[in-house]
């Protein structure tokens, strides 16, 4: 069913977490207001940034402002901002996008359209290398059985040029917090992005517990955003990588079942093991820094999240077995690194759901 043109949107919250210098915040902001979609608010959540409100008022209208005297990193900022949205739906939107006039209207139409879906996330294309699709999400993301992201056109560091071949709607298995919608009122089920991982990885975390709930995660192609991608915290700094060896664990440790934890937790933590031997022999000492504190600090926080996981085991009501149909069966570093294949057709057959 598609939405008449006559009948009214509901209103979509974009939450928009920043941190660091207004210029970047100045280009979104200007483009989400070129939108052809007129029924949205934007909740801005400042993260300690240092910089004037009322050049908004210049920009924007109907947005709401939070001021946070720390940076609370991307889930805390945006959950700050999901608590305040008023909208059926939330969009969360990174501080470095700009995005195209009529974006939204095709993920809300999806969304309207079948009440399972949890998230959708746009067509994501970087600013930073004109033509390829952006490292951050590109066409919907993917994962494999062992907890490494890749994406739809992106596979590790390796991105396609968007050359239009992927059209139309795909079941992922987590959408971007780059650019992405979510039913609002999922979230009193799953809970909020968890945010002792500050940043990195809690969307796929947030996607993985929404599935174990039932729901499931699309991307759309007709819906284009633009993304910098990096300029918050650049890619090979030393906390992103660290952050985001930490926060994979952690998110194994929370989602799989406690059969499947207990063979792909110790297969996962040998693949961490070549990746710090790698890194010894290339000299990659970030690398080796990274992987070793993420250790030390699933040690020292084993009942926190230990609680964390209790919780979402309980909440959950699709076995592992589903979920599994929705992963690469495989390893998709070995598939990279050890075998050199980067087609992301190569991982999965992915055929657009209509």
């Amino acid at each position: 069913m598609q939405i008449k043109k006559e009948e009214k949107y509901p209103l979509v919250s974009i939450v928009i977490p920043h941190f660091g210098p207004s210029e970047i915040l100045h280009s979104c902001l200007k483009s989400v207001a070129k939108s052809t979609f007129s029924d949205f608010e934007i909740v801005l959540v400042d993260n300690g940034s240092d910089f004037d409100e009322s050049f908004l008022a210049e920009i924007a209208s109907g947005y709401q402002y939070i001021k946070n005297a720390e940076n609370l990193g991307f889930a805390g900022g945006c959950n700050m901002g999901i608590r305040a949205a008023k909208g059926k739906y939330v969009l969360l939107l990174n501080n470095d996008t700009t995005v195209e006039p009529g974006w939204l209207e095709p993920l809300v139409n999806a969304m309207e359209k079948d009440e399972t879906v949890a998230a959708c996330q746009p067509k994501l294309l970087s600013s930073r290398f004109a033509g390829k699709l952006d490292y951050a999400g590109a066409m919907g993301g993917l994962i494999d059985i062992f907890g490494y992201p890749f994406a739809i056109g992106r596979v590790f560091e390796t991105t396609e040029t968007d050359a239009g071949q992927y059209r139309g709607v795909y079941r992922i298995f987590w959408a971007s917090g780059t650019a992405s919608i979510w039913r609002k009122s999922l979230f009193d089920q799953t809970g909020y992005l968890d945010e002792d991982f500050f940043a990195h990885m809690e969307e796929i975390d947030l996607n993985w517990r929404c599935q174990l709930r039932g729901y499931k995660v699309l991307a759309i192609s007709d819906s284009v955003v633009h993304h910098y991608s990096g300029y918050s915290l650049g890619h090979e700094t030393w906390k992103k990588m660290y952050l985001n060896h930490r926060n994979n664990l952690i998110m194994l440790l929370k989602n799989l079942a406690s059969f499947s934890l207990l063979w792909i937790f110790p297969a996962r933590l040998l693949l961490e093991l070549s990746t710090v031997l790698f890194a010894l022999f290339t000299l990659n000492w970030r690398r080796v820094g990274a992987v070793i504190t993420a250790f030390f600090y699933l040690i020292f926080h084993i009942p926190s999240v230990w609680r964390k996981r209790r919780t979402v085991q309980k909440n959950r009501i699709v076995p592992d077995r589903e979920i599994f149909d929705r992963m690469y069966k495989g390893s998709v570093v070995w598939q990279s690194f050890f075998r050199r294949r980067h087609d992301v057709n190569m991982f999965l057959e992915i055929l657009p759901v209509e």
